[in-house]
């Protein structure tokens, strides 16, 4: 049996993070692999919380001065040190968010690629010039470096989102300070290495980039600094909702990635084949713990039935175990009480009416909270299915015309994303347009999981609205100025104003 505890350590040390482990520390990091303990952490108090932030202030202060192209060769550094050490994070994320490895190593080639697309976008922070009532005069807009950019991350992408804000604030001209999630600190301490690694060698400030451990507390510390330009939290509706009003008030900027309750319509024209291959991995990556995976299935009555079936087949094909062998495709629950809520759930669904098809069950699996995915048919989108729950849960309706299809998928509080598998260009089109799904993001003949960095990232509605990674997501990063440049010898006003 692999000792993770101590393949956790020896990544460690080979990022060169060092020996970041304190006996007495508050802050217990733990492996979903085998439930073990890997090792205790001192959490910060809210006073050193006001240090680090004070500090990164001060960087800030430099490095906005230094020209956005300079700035990118620290995300470039950062980029080849991530693939220098891509085998040993991915290890690393698996050990401690209990992903797979190949969804292990994806998430560090997502922080990868979304480096390169920052070094390309150091030399395109481009503004507007703006055609001018006013003669002689002229009017342009400029982006300009915003101040230190808190971020807060979630356990279930404990890089790769912190890795779509630091990378586009870096280049931004912004410090970052990063408040993981309390269930993976070593994956950000490992970062945060790399990091500063990189920051060495290009003559960056010390001290842009941090990382903050601790609990609710220490992230309610960084959210009410008046000195965070921007708070980009990731996680559940509840912590939005928390963090939105708390920033609002001092005030300050805020970027939301909240929770999804994803759909997929299975139209009467679609490849069955493709639909299933779509929804298997959307419902069960991740074990079902990502914001994106897919929670319900909405199938037209004529392809129904035989989807279900299809659907059952290959959930009881599923390997369930240890993330950490190669064969395995779904790893474990990230603790008891996501298994806990799992089986809540699956209860309550069939409370309402629900048939359980397949799954549910314990996988029998030593050490983690390892289940069975699930699929349960409803006759009837109740608020069990309205609810998201963080697990392999798949919940499957019916539907007779699309107009109903759509109604039922933009039935729910969150707007993350959607997708509809259909052969029927009318259909597609009406889908992905104004008075189709109501999600951020909206596809056709793929799942709504996966998504690559060069587009932007976000949901509306419960999920908050905020846009991260590609497009032009880099604007949240910096703020705009209105220039008007008057080059003439007169004085005329706008609107037409006489005034002396």
């Amino acid at each position: 049996m692999t000792d993770v505890a101590g393949l956790a350590r020896e990544i460690l040390q080979k990022v060169g993070a060092g020996d970041v482990f304190d006996e007495d520390g508050d802050l217990v990091a733990r492996s979903p692999v085998d439930g073990s303990e890997i090792g205790r952490l001192r959490s910060h108090t809210p006073d050193q919380v006001g240090e680090v932030v004070g500090r990164a202030r001060e960087a800030f202060e430099a490095w906005r001065t230094v020209p956005a192209p300079v700035r990118g060769q620290l995300v470039r550094e950062l980029g080849l040190l991530l693939r220098e050490h891509k085998d040993d994070l991915g290890t690393l994320v698996t050990i401690e968010a209990g992903k797979i490895a190949s969804e292990g190593l994806g998430e560090v080639q997502e922080m990868v690629d979304i480096c390169d697309l920052a070094v390309g976008l150091s030399r395109q922070l481009h503004g507007l010039t703006i055609a001018s009532e006013r003669p002689g005069h002229r009017m342009m807009e400029q982006w300009h470096p915003l101040g230190v950019v808190g971020v807060i991350s979630a356990f279930n992408f404990p890089v790769a989102v912190w890795s779509w804000n630091a990378a586009l604030a870096l280049v931004c001209g912004d410090a970052v300070v990063w408040k993981p999630s309390e269930k993976t600190p070593l994956t950000a301490l490992a970062c945060q290495a790399l990091t500063a690694e990189a920051a060495r060698r290009v003559g960056a400030p010390e001290h842009l980039t941090a990382v903050l451990l601790g609990d609710a507390a220490t992230g309610t510390a960084l959210v009410d600094d008046p000195r965070v330009a921007l708070v980009s939290a990731t996680g559940s509706t509840r912590m939005g909702r928390t963090v939105a009003p708390r920033v609002a008030a001092r005030p300050g900027r805020v970027l939301l990635e909240l929770g999804g309750n994803n759909a997929a319509i299975v139209a009467p024209s679609a490849d069955l084949d493709l639909a299933v291959r779509g929804i298997v991995f959307s419902a069960v990556g991740t074990a079902g713990q990502r914001c994106t995976s897919l929670r319900r299935v909405i199938a037209h009555t004529s392809v129904h039935d035989e989807l279900v079936e299809r659907l059952r087949t290959a959930y009881e094909s599923l390997p369930v175990g240890s993330p950490l062998e190669p064969t395995t495709l779904v790893g474990p629950l990230v603790d008891t009480t996501a298994r806990d809520a799992f089986a809540a759930a699956i209860e309550q669904a069939r409370g309402d009416g629900g048939t359980l098809v397949t799954g549910g069950e314990d996988a029998g699996v030593e050490g983690g909270s390892y289940v069975r995915p699930a699929i349960v048919t409803m006759p009837e989108q109740t608020d069990i299915v309205r609810t998201e729950t963080f697990a392999p849960l798949l919940y499957v309706l019916p539907y007779d015309d699309l107009d109903e299809a759509i109604a039922l998928h933009n039935d729910v509080a969150q707007g993350l994303s959607s997708s509809i598998f259909t052969l029927d260009v009318r259909e597609a089109e009406r889908f992905v347009s104004a008075t189709g799904s109501d999600c951020g993001i909206a596809n056709v003949n793929i799942g709504p999981s996966g998504a690559e960095i060069g587009g932007a990232f976000g949901g509306e509605k419960d999920t908050g609205g905020g846009r991260e990674s590609g497009s032009d997501a880099w604007k949240s990063y910096m703020r705009r100025a209105t220039n008007t440049v008057n080059y003439g010898t007169d004085l005329p006003l706008a609107q037409g104003v006489e005034f002396l």
